[in-house]
């Protein structure tokens, strides 16, 4: 059982038992995962749970009643339930709070009765029906039910199977039996109520010599045993699906009598066994039910041969009653067999699988009685044959025909095109599922190696290639499960390695992953990054509206064609996206998918900012069917988010860069006051340290161990599943050790980046106004009065107009800081940035030390190489401590 299924068992539990608060339902699920031990019901331990609950009910008949009703229905996991329920017979501690529990939930069920009838009063009956009206009512209905019941039921039910099947198999429509077929009864070779056998008169059976009696009532039963009413035993009409009864005429002598109610039961077995092969026998009712009504009509042919000879012996004067019986005790015991499956595929309402689970579960638990089990294997086997054809074509080619719904593997209409589009589209997870009912429970332990065998043939052939299992091999019903599990192991290690080798040797999978979706969205490419952004960093700063996604798209490809990537084969599927949303955004719909805040995520506006290019930037990938299995929208869109997130960062440190490089005309300056300078340049020189101390950690500590870590494992990876299993381990681990799934700590890592920006735009803008003074004052002084090349008196005076000039710009310079503020300015960056670090490094410590993400240990020690931090998150880590509240005693 998943964790998932553990996680929504024990909620619906809680729910059922109205508990609240407490330490909630992850508690118990722990302790679930850890106590839990794979068990298997065995005969005798569902035997023993059974008699053991029944002792300890009220009603033990009751209980044993409606274990036999879900008994025949063949209930999975029925066994498993009544052993858990005998065990929790044992704990006197969780029954008594089970009856406090149920007293309770009664008295707030009546409390809600008692408020909701005041509200409304029951109108006293002014009229009455008289006994004899009643009685004719009862008359009525039952007989409209004799005749209703068993028709339009049947005919109903049979619209439902025909309409669902239709609509699957819309090219094909399911064919039908002629209506004629159903409206003569006389064809369905059962009972007709209200005829007889002749018109002639019936002599009182009570008038008639013992002898005569006897000579009577065998041709009658010759008659009723093959769904004929006789003269004095005669059919009743049949309610439902109950079983047939019999009148007899009340003046027969008892002797005769009891024998005769002896041998009823075959007729009522007889009757049973003929009303399931007319019904199976239509088309809506699935192959394998047809299958299996053909291997009854069969028995039945046999039976009626030996009634044909008894009818010759009694021409003769042969037969007496108690030959009769002699002669029938051999046919009864398979008749009651034959009844018993019929009711219990009928109360079942099985089809496909289901029939063959319950016909295993049968011929299993007639162990020791040979003649019985080899019956059910008789009739097992005939049953599974249309089920194991459909079986091997699954297996063996990949395909699946069938239209009658039966199979364990269902075909969903998905289109392959779309998991390049949709996020959330789970082609190779939905397009093929198992359905848990139509399992035969000799299949089940096989049941996902069935359903992933017939996917990998699926995915090649959709590919235009034909395959075909060289070690295929007709699958024959058998009791001993290992034939199965060689069989259909030998089909999945070949499927599995056709897909494989497809994959990785004609499609090139890891030559895409390594050469292309490791080089563009991991920013394994050097040189054409630093191309590519040079490029293009006029045009990303525009708003994303204002971009031109042509002009991105052909500095991409120059990008492309001057750099180290143009040796890459497959560079051309390469692609720009500008995203409509920030990285923020994106995150948090994503990990909404399939949750309550789905909706309200997906349908807010994608911000309320207008997005620049550089925020809304991304490359995207084009792949084509199979690859497209592996690389699909949920892994591009996570690949997309490292781009990202790594592309910004990128982009800020070459921001802080130029700082550094347009700060350097900064210090021809004497400037008096120069501290608030300084104070600059090393807030300057944190942010530089801290973004490249992030990359580095980004690439070199996270993502180029774990793909090595990949490579291995695709390496050693033998079937598609494992790939991608490994590869979206490798993405989640990315995203999660690049703080990529926890938007507090990507808010908090936002915030330092907008710090860091909002700094160098700060300190571009006044570089620029210090420049263009600069070159104001150059002009006056140098080429106001150029009359050609300048004189030694000239060159003397320029040197102290010089002087004057670096004088006047460094008391505008300071005049510029008394002014606008711009030592405040630059401490509010310093605090805002030294705080959100602080909390950065505060959540990390908690994190890596409550979640035992022991990588997210590292960027602490690079950023705090030198212990200066240390003492600061120390003292708030005592601060949180004091705030917490202390922890409640467990009870």
């Amino acid at each position: 059982m998943s964790e998932f299924r553990i996680h929504h068992d024990v909620n619906e539990l809680l729910s059922l038992l109205r508990v609240h608060g407490g330490e909630g339902a992850e508690v118990y699920i722990e302790l679930l995962q850890k106590n839990r031990t794979p068990y298997v019901t065995t005969t005798v331990s569902a035997h023993s749970a059974k008699v053991k609950i029944a002792e300890f009910s009220r009603t033990p008949e009751d209980f044993l009643k409606k274990y036999d009703e879900l008994k025949s229905k063949n209930t999975r996991h029925l066994d498993s339930l009544v052993y858990l329920l005998s065990k929790l017979t044992e704990d006197k501690e969780t029954l008594h709070y089970l009856q406090q529990n149920a007293k309770e939930r009664a008295e707030l069920a009546a409390n809600a009765a008692t408020s909701s009838s005041t509200n409304f009063s029951i109108p006293s009956s002014t009229s009455k029906i008289s006994l004899q009206e009643l009685e004719e009512l009862r008359k009525q209905l039952g007989s409209v039910t004799a005749n209703s019941s068993a028709q339009q039921p049947l005919e109903l039910t049979r619209k439902i199977l025909r309409d669902k099947q239709n609509k699957k198999n819309s090219g094909q429509p399911i064919p039908v039996f002629p209506s004629w077929v159903y409206e003569r009864p006389a064809l369905i070779g059962d009972f007709l109520i209200g005829t007889s056998l002749s018109t002639d008169t019936t002599v009182p059976i009570g008038t008639l010599p013992l002898a005569s009696q006897e000579s009577m009532i065998v041709e009658d039963l010759l008659y009723v045993l093959i769904g004929v009413d006789g003269r004095y035993i005669t059919a009743q009409a049949l309610v439902g699906r109950q079983n047939r009864a019999f009148s007899l005429d009340p003046n027969l002598d008892l002797s005769i009598k009891e024998l005769v109610t002896r041998i009823l039961p075959v007729a009522a077995s007889y009757s049973a066994v003929t009303r399931f092969i007319e019904e199976k026998s239509s088309f809506e009712y699935g192959q394998v039910n047809h299958a299996l009504a053909a291997a009854m009509r069969t028995l039945i042919k046999e039976y009626m041969i030996l009634i044909t000879q008894l009818e010759h012996l009694q021409r003769q004067g042969l037969l007496s009653l108690q030959k009769l019986w002699f002669y029938i005790q051999p046919t009864m015991r398979t008749l009651e067999i034959l009844a018993s499956l019929a009711t219990s595929v009928d109360k079942g309402e099985c089809m496909g699988g289901s029939t063959l689970s319950l016909l295993h579960d049968k011929t299993f638990n007639y162990t020791g009685d040979s003649q019985a089990q080899e019956l059910c294997l008789y009739l097992t086997k005939a049953a599974s044959v249309p089920y194991f054809e459909i079986l091997e074509k699954w297996i063996y080619r990949g395909i699946i025909n069938d239209p009658y719904s039966e199979f364990m593997v269902e075909e969903h209409e998905l289109q392959k095109e779309k998991i390049q589009e949709d996020y959330n589209d789970k082609y190779w997870d939905q397009r093929y599922t198992v359905v848990q009912q139509q399992i035969p429970s000799f299949l089940q332990k096989m049941a996902d190696k069935i359903l992933s065998t017939g996917k990998y043939l699926n995915v090649v052939r959709e590919c235009g290639r034909d395959v075909t299992c060289p070690v295929a091999k007709e699958v024959i019903y058998t009791l001993k499960e290992r034939a199965y599990v060689e069989q259909i192991e030998k089909a999945y290690n070949y499927a599995s390695k056709v897909l494989l080798d497809f994959l990785m040797e004609e499609k090139e999978l890891v030559a895409h992953l390594s050469r292309s979706i490791k080089h563009y969205f991991l920013m394994d490419q050097g040189d054409f990054f630093v191309h590519f952004m040079d490029l293009t960093e006029e045009e990303l700063k525009k708003p994303v509206d204002d971009i031109i996604t042509t002009r991105l798209e052909a500095l991409l490809e120059l990008a492309l064609r001057m750099s180290t990537a143009n040796t890459d084969p497959f560079k051309d599927d390469l692609k720009i996206d500008l995203m409509p949303h920030d990285l923020i955004t994106q995150l948090l719909r994503v990990l909404a998918i399939e949750t309550k805040q789905e909706k309200a995520i997906i349908s807010a506006d994608p911000t309320e900012l207008t997005l620049s290019g550089l925020e809304a930037f991304s490359f995207d990938y084009i792949v084509k069917w199979p690859l497209s299995l592996i690389i699909n929208r949920k892994a591009l869109t996570r690949y997309q988010m490292l781009f990202r997130h790594m592309f910004y960062c990128k982009h800020v440190e070459r921001q802080l860069c130029n700082v550094w490089i347009s700060n350097k005309t900064a210090k021809q300056f004497s400037l008096h006051s120069a501290k608030w300078f300084a104070g600059a340049f090393t807030l300057r020189q944190r942010m530089l340290n801290f973004v490249q101390n992030i990359q580095y950690y980004m690439m070199f500590e996270v993502m180029e161990p774990t793909w090595h870590i990949l490579e291995k494992n695709l390496k050693l990876a033998s079937n598609i599943d494992d790939v991608l299993s490994h590869h979206t381990s490798f993405l989640d681990n990315c995203l999660k050790d690049c703080m990529l799934t926890n938007p507090e700590l990507l808010k908090i890592f936002s915030k330092l980046m907008s710090v860091c920006v909002m700094f160098t735009n700060c300190m571009q803008r006044f570089t620029q106004s210090m420049k263009l003074d600069s070159e104001m004052e150059r002009l006056t002084l140098e080429h106001g009065t150029m009359q050609g090349p300048p004189t030694d008196e000239e060159r003397a005076e320029e040197a102290a107009k010089k002087k004057l000039t670096n004088k006047l710009l460094a008391e505008h310079a300071d005049n510029l800081h008394l002014t606008s503020g711009f030592e405040a300015t630059i401490n509010k960056f310093d605090s805002n940035f030294s705080t959100h670090l602080l909390d950065l490094l505060d959540k990390l410590s908690v994190y890596s030390t409550n979640d035992c993400e022991h990588s997210m240990l590292n960027i602490i020690y690079r950023l705090d190489f030198n212990g200066f931090y240390t003492e600061r998150l120390e003292h708030m880590s005592a601060e949180r401590s004091q705030k917490a509240p202390p922890l409640l005693p467990r009870l």
